[in-house]
This record gives C-alpha cells, structure tokens and sequence, in this order.
C-alpha cells in the first residue's frame, strides 16, 4: 500500500510539471505572435520538393538517349519505289519527328542512325547484294533514298551514326559513344520493328542500359500484326513500350 501511494506521488508531480511546461510554451508563443495551431500544407508539393523533382528530372534526361533509327526515304517514303520500302512506316514521320521535339525539349542526346552503303553493295548483307548494280541501291551512300525524311532534320548537337546491318550496336562505336557521353538509358523509335528496332533493342540490354523503352506508335513494320507481336517480344525481356501521350506525361 505505501509503495502505491509513493508511485502515485510520483505520478502527480510528473504531471504538474509537465503542466507548467506546456502553458509556459503556449504563453511564449501567444506573447510573441506565434500561431500555436499547426500550419497545414495547402496540398501541393512545396517549392523545394518541386524543384528537386525537376531537379531529378534534368538529370535523368541528361542520361538519357532517343535512337532514331533508319527513318531514311528508302524505307518510308512510297514515292522512292525502293524494294525495302516498310509498308507502315509512313504513317509513322510525323510521331516520330514529334517524339524528337519532346526529346529536345528535355535535353535528351539524340543520335540518328542511319543506313548509308557502298553503291557497289560490297559491305550489305549477302541477301540484300542483288539490289545493288550499277552503282545504286537502297540507301546508297549519296543518294536521295539515303536522306532523312521529309520532316527530319539532324540539329547542331545531336549524332549522326552509320550502320551496315541490323543492330545500331553492330560493328559501329553506338555504345563507345553512349557511354563516354554519360548515357544509361535509351528511347527508341524508327523502323522497321523486327528488324533494325529489334535487333537493336536486344543488344541494348545485353550490355546493360538500365532502361530501354520503344515507343509503340513512333515505331512500324510491314503489317501491324508484325510490329505488335515484336513489340510483345521486347517488352517480355523488361523493356518498356508506352505510346508517344504516355511517354511525354
């Protein structure tokens, strides 16, 4: 019984000290005009917070690169007449140039790829050398079905890269140049889907970009049944394939 009054004495001294504390407080903060309710944030993020995400936004497009890949004549334009011709791949220009202003506007490294042979057709793949005779062939080197389309236009700053074969990594300097440059992630658009985006797309993850995202509608093939079933194929092996609405969010 005495050790429970002494506990309890204990107890309502503790309290009567806290008591003065806290109207001590709260008169200090009254006298000096102080709010004593708690300011509540009205909702959005503070300025700070706001510029640590743009901050964090700048840096994540700094390390990032667009591949825009053989959107050249030959490939896209009907009126070329070029036996290489992707059927969809007109009907992609416009996102595509789209999708490189949204790149500029973030500061995003854009590198064009492009296919630009020997009019002889000596460093073309073997099953493609019969389109080659007399010194003409899909995008040989100084012709018109080598020019970008109608449209597309490489900018002071951005890279232009020559490929021979599928793979923009394939025997060219592309990840030499990504990786001196501070690149870690890519965004991809051109054509044709099962073949230079895809091949492409594959060797980018085997060395190891941390995020490889193809943009769905600012990409083509011959049929769209084509594309998609590659689209599905890529996105199985982790990279991301939104549309060009979803991407620019």
């Amino acid at each position: 019984m005495t050790s429970h009054l002494a506990l309890l004495s204990c107890l309502l001294v503790l309290l009567l000290s806290l008591d003065k504390f806290l109207l001590h407080y709260l008169k200090k903060r009254w006298l000096s005009g102080g709010s004593i309710i708690p300011r509540i944030s009205s909702g959005g993020p503070s300025k700070s917070r706001r510029s640590m995400a743009a901050a964090g936004s700048g840096a994540k497009w700094s390390e990032t690169a667009m591949l825009v890949i053989d959107m050249q004549k030959d490939f896209v334009d009907p009126a070329m007449g070029s036996p290489l011709l992707v059927a969809g791949g007109e009907a992609v220009v416009p996102t595509v140039a789209e999708a490189v202003a949204v790149a500029r506007e973030r500061g995003i490294f854009v590198v064009w790829v492009v296919r630009e042979h020997d009019p002889s057709g000596r460093d073309v793949e073997v099953f493609r050398r019969h389109f080659y005779s007399g010194g003409k062939g899909p995008t040989a080197k100084g012709l018109k079905g080598a020019e970008l389309a109608d449209g597309l236009v490489i900018k002071k700053g951005e890279y232009k890269l020559v490929k021979t074969r599928f793979s923009a990594f394939f025997a060219t300097h592309l990840d030499s140049v990504l990786k001196t440059s501070g690149i870690k992630n890519l965004v991809i658009v051109g054509v044709q889907t099962p073949n230079c985006i895809r091949q492409t797309v594959f060797d980018a993850v085997a060395f190891d970009y941390e995020k490889v995202t193809v943009i769905i509608d600012a990409t083509a093939a011959v049929r769209p049944e084509i594309h998609l079933s590659n689209i599905r194929d890529m996105k199985n092996i982790g990279v991301e394939t939104p549309t060009l609405e979803e991407w620019r969010r």
